[in-house]
């Protein structure tokens, strides 16, 4: 299962929130600063449902420097 996340950070965070997504979570395919609505494009695998949720909601969410966040589930 792929999904995309799409992060709101604080200002002047978004380089740490990438760092910390990268080393908090193995499955993460490429998790990038960028310019525009979003701070943060994180891509991601996960084998199932359940570990994706896990990863949202135990280490998207506890981020401080995080604001907002939208979850994008691939179809295929």
């Amino acid at each position: 299962m792929k999904a995309y996340l799409l992060i709101e950070t604080r200002p002047g965070t978004s380089e740490d929130v990438v760092k910390a997504i990268k080393m908090r979570f193995q499955n993460v395919l490429h998790a990038d600063s960028v310019y525009g609505r979003h701070d943060v494009i994180v891509v991601l695998e996960a084998p199932d449902l359940e570990t994706l949720n896990e990863f949202v909601y135990k280490v998207i969410e506890k981020d401080p420097n995080i604001v907002h966040t939208e979850t994008a589930i691939t179809l295929f």
